[in-house]
């Protein structure tokens, strides 16, 4: 017999999908609809994108019960090496990238060795490595900016990828952001009736017919009203490919590998996922090294935006990644959240931030909002919990 059972979606899943529309629909009417711009849309990728490389790898730490306070230090100090060895030293960009890496690299090992071998909290180990990382990043820069950099290496931060333009409502339009769309468009549908699919091969109570097509009408809208604003203006940027690569790298690693199911068992009860034989040692290892190589990343993205290195870079990226987290639906204790929500959770804070600056806020205002968000977020995560 057929499988009648229906169940609703489940709001807590959807509501940060929901909520960003919201803010950003309530900033388009705030500001007139300057927030709905192409160049405006533009701007929202490539400001946001070293946050949302922070928010992937900040997630794994969140995930174990943790976070890492040092991020920001490390991404004005991978980015400082990267200038330096450019500006001063004439060297080939592809070495001051790989040497900036390293740099990642070793800092995430070092997070890691405290926090794996000699069981440090890692909240005492990252707030002393972003004092320490911060305090290089002076002593390298001597204080001083280094730049211009290279226009190849900027291309990183600020550069688009190749388009083919074609007439379109009086101006063109980029045809690749199109297939983009058309191809992503294609892949959600086919997602969803996979899904389907499987509930009824095994008797899974499934969503009302309406909420299935609303869900989708809603995602859907919000891929095309995207692409279509980047294909308006200037087509991809290449700050977009990156997000894209390591938005889907780590996803899968997250929810379809064995490494990512111990990050969660770790995160969720750290001794009976020791127990069963679990080497949490080793978890803490290569997530704490993870992230220090998603830093030299970011650090490289937003030095290549900036065209130069300086000091003060970084400042802050920290609270924005652990907030992002929180706020896509995280959990304080940890076992619970998604890569999907992290990233979700970052535009959140990047249309804040973007829409009370086209509104005319002070930076002040905005800080007050940004942490009235971010404890509503967590309040409303413990209190449901509580509930159940």
């Amino acid at each position: 017999m057929e499988n009648k059972k229906t169940v609703n979606l489940d709001m807590k899943q959807y509501g940060m999908v929901i909520a960003l529309v919201a803010v950003f629909v309530i900033f388009a009417i705030l500001t007139g609809g300057k927030n709905t711009s192409p160049a405006n849309i533009n701007n929202l990728i490539m400001q946001n994108g070293y946050v949302v490389i922070l928010a992937v790898g900040m997630l794994l730490c969140v995930l174990t019960g943790n976070i890492d306070l040092g991020v920001g230090s490390v991404v004005a100090c991978t980015g400082a090496v990267a200038g330096i060895m450019m500006v001063d030293y004439k060297m080939n960009m592809f070495v001051a990238i790989i040497a900036a890496l390293a740099i990642g690299l070793a800092a995430g090992a070092f997070v890691g060795f405290f926090v794996s071998k000699l069981a440090i909290p890692p909240f005492i180990v990252t707030l002393a490595t972003m004092l320490m990382f911060r305090g290089l990043t002076y002593t390298l820069l001597k204080a001083q900016t280094k730049g211009p950099l290279p226009k190849e290496y900027t291309f990183i931060g600020s550069g688009f990828l190749p388009t083919i333009k074609i007439p379109f409502g009086g101006g063109t339009l980029d045809l690749i952001c199109i297939i983009v769309a058309a191809v992503i468009s294609v892949l959600i549908v086919m997602a969803e009736l996979r899904d389907i699919a499987t509930k009824k091969k095994y008797g899974f109570a499934q969503n009302p017919t309406w909420q299935i097509i609303a869900k989708n009408a809603v995602i859907l809208f919000v891929v095309w009203f995207f692409f279509y604003k980047l294909a308006r203006y200037n087509g991809l940027p290449f700050v977009l490919l990156i997000m894209a690569i390591l938005v889907g790298f780590y996803h899968f690693l997250t929810s379809k590998t064995v490494a990512g199911r111990q990050i969660y068992a770790l995160g969720g009860n750290a001794k009976a996922a020791k127990l069963s034989g679990i080497n949490t040692e080793k978890v803490f290892f290569w997530v704490y090294t993870n992230m220090g190589v998603l830093s030299a990343i970011a650090g490289i993205v937003l030095s290549a935006r900036n065209a130069s290195s300086t000091p003060k870079a970084g400042d802050g990226f920290e609270m924005d990644a652990i907030a992002s987290c929180y706020i896509g639906g995280a959990a304080t204790s940890g076992g619970i959240g998604t890569i999907i929500g992290a990233v979700v959770g970052a535009f959140i804070m990047g249309i804040l931030n973007n829409g009370m600056s086209l509104y005319g806020w002070s930076t002040d205002i905005q800080k007050i909002v940004k942490g009235a968000v971010l404890l509503g977020a967590v309040t409303a995560d413990l209190v449901s919990k509580r509930k159940k």
